[in-house]
């Protein structure tokens, strides 16, 4: 297979003065992209503002030969979100790529989470993807062509302890990207999720010593094809942890019709309502919602005039 090129690409990256971020940033690069490498240089908290590693990524970009230009605007406002879309517009003229991984984290249990903690968090990742995606999906549209990767996280799925801010969050941006796949199907602008796990600075404090091997690099070459023209998916999920590679989807179970329940019918077949032997995966693109509500009417209508099961 010939080697998937970026040439003359836009790509808007958040988050990418650091970790994940600048490991797309420096791969897109390296395959012909002109790169907004957006950071505000803040500590793992939000708090605090520093230049440095974003100009530091420029640079290194522009040593190897590339062409890149830094934007330390915050995605947690939408003026910010706006200046960093039109650097790119301003620089390149387009924006091709937008890949959000802009994000931070502010841990606490939820018995003592503040107000204020869990909307720092919700205003980079969550709000900060709305953002972005805000200005850049109408030029993407208006050009009809678009890759956008937006960045969940295990913890969005799954849940995990002390983060519930960053879990709901992560999990707010999945129906984002399900919402702009849809919006942005017909005029050729994709969007998927990218469920990625690194060793990063997000990793601080968290003993990882009985771990294999997991650098940056091994999550890099997923949002890239995710943010290549040659991207054949729209509203996926792809996992890329340790090296393994995934795809996470919502699945239903076929479930169980009545024409009316009570508490105590639930109680008895819940068995059977909870019965994943034959998981339902209903594709966002073309029409998930509908085929969900197709599946259960239809259903509803086999049922009728059955005797109660």
């Amino acid at each position: 297979m010939s080697q998937l090129r970026f040439h003359d690409r836009v790509a808007v990256v958040t988050g990418a003065g650091r970790g994940l971020g600048r490991a797309y940033a420096l791969l897109l690069a390296s395959r012909g992209a002109n790169v907004v490498v957006n950071d505000i240089g803040c500590r793992l908290t939000g708090d605090g503002m520093d230049p440095g590693p974003a100009h530091q990524v420029v640079a290194e970009i522009r040593a190897a030969g590339g062409d890149a230009v830094a934007c330390v605007e915050s995605v947690a406002t939408a003026a910010g979100g706006q200046a960093i879309i039109r650097t790119a517009l301003d620089r390149y003229g387009r924006v091709d790529i937008l890949i959000h991984n802009a994000g931070t984290v502010r841990r606490a249990s939820l018995k003592e989470m503040s107000y204020r903690d869990f909307d720092s968090v919700i205003d980079v990742h969550l709000r900060g993807a709305f953002h972005v995606v805000r200005p850049a999906f109408p030029l993407m549209c208006e050009a009809h062509y678009g890759r956008i990767v937006l960045t969940s996280s295990i913890g969005g799925l799954y849940g995990n302890q002390g983060v519930a801010n960053y879990a709901a969050a992560k999990a707010g941006l999945i129906g984002l990207s399900h919402a702009v796949a849809l919006e942005g199907a017909s005029d050729g602008v994709l969007c998927n999720v990218i469920v990625p796990a690194a060793v990063t600075r997000m990793a601080d404090g968290l003993d990882m010593s009985a771990y294999p091997p997991m650098g940056a690099d091994l999550v890099a070459p997923v949002v890239g094809l995710l943010a290549h023209e040659a991207c054949p998916v729209t509203g996926e999920m792809l996992i890329a942890v340790a090296g393994r590679i995934a795809r996470a989807v919502v699945a239903e179970s076929p479930g169980v019709h009545r024409p009316s329940w009570s508490i105590e019918n639930v109680a008895q077949r819940l068995d059977d309502i909870c019965d994943l032997a034959e998981p339902l995966v209903f594709p966002v693109v073309p029409d998930g919602h509908g085929e969900h509500l197709r599946y259960s009417f239809e259903m509803a209508t086999r049922s009728k005039g059955l005797p109660d099961a």
